[in-house]
């Protein structure tokens, strides 16, 4: 694609960078096949191509963003498929990233609007907060058609609703600064991330990835003074606030490299190993931080990543049982992990199955199912019903946001890999499986389906 930046224009690194990417673009389309948007509304604007123009026209000409520019950007999910299928590396998801910025900084969103997103930016990143939320939630669930009926916020505030789950967890022992030690001969040190939505939301995955770690002979630290990624905040265009939380992280998990040391950093949520791994791209213009940046950057990984290169245990007991992997879109097109997490679950004893249109988004997306929830349950209505088409026992999915988000439109239990990786191996039944009344047949062979 040429381009016309001016040399003023240019000397901003991150308008330099943007340039570069629509430089690389040809007008070739091939995004707008496996685009969730384009699929749905059949509008170019809605597809990357489309996207990609109205970028370049406003970042190009200096031109501050419109209602309309702002309409097709906000409906991105940021789900990355495009760049899976881009035959000319077009790297979208810093360009998306970059215009949001733009957005942010240049277009004054309506009050109602700006609202909604202050308070998201301000409740979901702090568990402390998320957890007083989620217990409003739940005593507004039965007022929510009225909610729903709210003029400007309504339907939005019903998502939000609807999504919060029946109960709050327990907190977990495990989340909390400190070191859970192997009790085998030690063949590693990592930290691991804690976050912030999903410790409160589900505390058992990482528990069950501190103990099958721990049963690998693999020390686990919860490094003192990291959390939220960043990832929701910063995919919302907020990047100062996303960099504040990045800035912590690193500055935490550099002082464990360069304290006892990290063979590496592991992520449970794979939206935020996503974002935790271009840590380095984010912060490549500052001077304190880029070194330090990179580092973390290339330590990142993801659980089924980590666990792959140490050699899987042999399961402890058989389960006959069929899992439908729905690989988030964060793990197969941002971080480019395809096999290894059903490699592992084959290996454990499972019969895994592939869904259909598997690289279509669900509609989680970070905080998309909640500013766009129309858009995100028509999605999350498609990939329900290609799941269910497989006929699976159970579902496992890597990533907290596609578990909330497909769990609210089926009845078959959804659990994080890890959770079945640990059963499998001696840890305890996921604890969704048991109050689903799930059955394993423990004499039975385990077979593997056919990709």
């Amino acid at each position: 694609m040429q381009t016309n930046f001016t040399p003023d224009r240019l000397q901003d690194p991150a308008m330099a960078s943007s340039e570069k990417i629509l430089r690389t673009c040809v007008h070739c389309g091939f995004c707008t096949a496996t685009c969730p948007t384009y699929l749905l509304l059949g509008d170019e604007l809605d597809s990357p191509r489309g996207r990609i123009y109205l970028i370049k026209d406003m970042l190009e000409g200096g031109k501050p963003a419109t209602p309309e520019v702002v309409k097709h950007i906000d409906r991105c999910l940021s789900c990355l498929s495009c760049m899976t299928t881009c035959p000319s590396g077009v790297h979208y998801m810093h360009l998306v990233d970059h215009a949001r910025a733009y957005i942010e900084e240049t277009y004054k969103r309506p009050w109602h609007d700006r609202l909604l997103r202050s308070l998201l930016a301000q409740v979901l990143p702090y568990p402390g907060r998320f957890r007083l939320a989620i217990g409003a939630a739940m005593l507004a669930r039965p007022m929510k058609g009225l909610i729903g009926k709210l003029p400007l916020f309504g339907q939005r505030l019903e998502a939000m609703v609807d999504l919060a789950p029946s109960r709050i967890p327990a907190r977990s022992p495990f989340d909390a600064p400190g070191e859970f030690k192997t009790e085998t001969t030690r063949r590693g040190r990592v930290a691991i991330l804690s976050g912030c939505a999903q410790p409160v939301l589900k505390p058992g995955f990482n528990e069950a990835a501190i103990r099958l770690l721990n049963r690998h002979g693999v020390d686990v630290i919860q490094a003192k003074g990291e959390g939220c990624c960043g990832a929701l905040v910063h995919h919302m265009g907020r990047e100062e606030q996303g960099h504040i939380f990045a800035k912590r992280n690193i500055d935490a998990w550099i002082a464990e490299m360069d304290g006892e040391g990290l063979d590496a950093i592991i992520v449970t949520a794979s939206g935020c190993g996503t974002t935790i791994k271009d840590y380095g791209f984010m912060f490549r213009e500052d001077p304190a931080y880029a070194e330090k940046a990179a580092r973390v950057s290339s330590l990142a990984k993801d659980i089924t990543e980590y666990v792959t290169s140490l050699t899987l245990m042999e399961p402890v007991r058989q389960l006959d049982l069929v899992v439908a992997y729905h690989s988030a879109c964060s793990m197969q097109h941002g971080q480019q992990i395809r096999t290894e997490p059903k490699a592992l679950l084959k290996q454990a004893g499972f019969t895994v199955k592939d869904v259909p249109e598997g690289h279509i988004c669900c509609g989680s997306a970070g905080t998309y199912n909640l500013l766009q929830p129309e858009i995100a349950a028509q999605l999350r209505a498609r990939k329900v019903a290609n799941i269910e088409r497989t006929k699976p026992d159970l579902i496992a999915t890597g990533n907290i946001g596609c578990m909330t988000q497909i769990g609210k439109g089926t009845g078959i239990p959804i659990v994080h890999t890890v959770e079945l990786l640990d059963w499998a191996t001696g840890g305890p039944m996921p604890e969704v499986l048991e109050e689903a009344g799930i059955q394993a047949n423990r004499s039975a062979v385990p077979t593997i389906a056919a990709e």
